[in-house]
């Protein structure tokens, strides 16, 4: 069967399900398996034929591609008539330009949805990897479905995976309520970081929803990009110790924008190699810094691997911040300039 017959085949039960939600998860995965030189005469076949089968495919297509278009900039929202010379609009946005109007209502509906809610939390123990999760429904307040996007820490925060699901997935997620122009703002970061980088490495499921993520995501009003994250501002443990304020100072600017990742090697290479060769502390802010770790730790979640770790590595920080030999050269010069002043 060629995949112009499976996709007629599909389409026609779509048509009897009336399910938008079904259909956009369908256009996502139909484009996804497209090789480049299929793309043409798979539309070209569908144009041709005129069944109610191929117009919602090219109607699918072109709302989830339309969507995802709008979503990261490419275009100014307009959609080309069928036949028009711009080529700045995507194959499938031009194919399947103005099919929804012949079919059933329901169709229309495909992209139009509204945010519900949204959550952001660690999607394992150590926060290697984070979860956005967004909920919809559609303009008439069906079909409820939740997004989640996972959201590689330890690759510098970008987006590896992502799926739609039942409002009920969530409840076997941990993960914290938050403001949906914030969790919908770190998708479109994570999305867009990953685009500047070659060679990522992703679910082989990515593809077919990345154009659903999108749209999705950029749907949510009141957007916040670049997206902050409130973990750092939310611990407060902080020891009541000379130098506590000026040892959490640098574990802040360690973790970054990545607070949640927090692993029993990411711990190590904070008192063993960064503070070394990165921070200037002075005695107190050294003495201060075990305890400060420990605190963030356990606000981090307290696990047992982690604050072996730190019990480990600690013992050793102040000979190591004293080798001079281990200081980076910002380190060595700003320590020059200290001294020459």
């Amino acid at each position: 069967m060629t995949t112009f017959d499976t996709a007629v085949a599909q389409a026609r039960d779509l048509l009897r399900w009336r399910s938008p939600l079904r259909t956009e998860l369908w256009a996502g995965r139909l484009a996804a398996g497209l090789e480049p030189g299929q793309v043409e005469p798979f539309l070209r076949r569908l144009a041709e034929d005129g069944s109610a089968e191929s117009r919602l495919t090219l109607a699918a297509l072109a709302a989830v591609d339309q969507a995802a278009e709008a979503a990261s900039g490419e275009s100014d929202g307009t959609v080309a008539a069928a036949g028009s010379e711009d080529r700045s609009a995507r194959p499938h946005t031009v194919a399947g330009s103005g099919m929804a109007g012949a079919l059933p209502g329901w169709v229309r509906l495909m992209t139009r949805v509204r945010c519900e809610g949204a959550w952001y939390g660690k999607g394992d123990p150590y926060g290697e990897q984070t979860l956005a999760a967004l909920s919809f429904c559609y303009e008439n307040g069906k079909e409820p479905h939740l997004l989640v996007v996972g959201i590689d820490q330890v690759s510098g925060g970008l987006a590896v995976d992502a799926l739609v699901e039942e409002v009920k997935f969530l409840d076997d997620l941990e993960l914290r309520a938050a403001d949906p122009g914030v969790v919908a703002g770190r998708v479109l970061d994570a999305f867009e970081l990953g685009d500047r980088i070659l060679g990522v490495a992703v679910a082989d499921t990515l593809p077919a929803v990345r154009p659903i993520a999108l749209a999705r995501a950029h749907a949510v009003p009141d957007l916040v990009r670049p997206a902050p994250d409130d973990t750092l501002t939310r611990f407060r443990e902080l020891p009541e110790l000379p130098g506590a304020r000026e040892a959490f100072e640098k574990l802040a600017e360690f973790v970054g924008d990545r607070p949640l990742w927090w692993s029993p090697a990411r711990a190590s290479r904070f008192l063993t190699s960064w503070l070394p060769r990165e921070a200037i502390l002075s005695e107190a802010g050294i003495a201060a810094m075990p305890d400060v770790v420990r605190a963030w730790s356990r606000f981090s979640g307290g696990h047992p691997a982690v604050l072996d770790q730190v019990e480990a590595d600690a013992p050793r920080l102040a000979a190591l911040m004293a080798d001079e030999s281990l200081a980076g050269l910002g380190k060595r010069i700003a320590q020059s300039h200290r001294r020459d002043s």
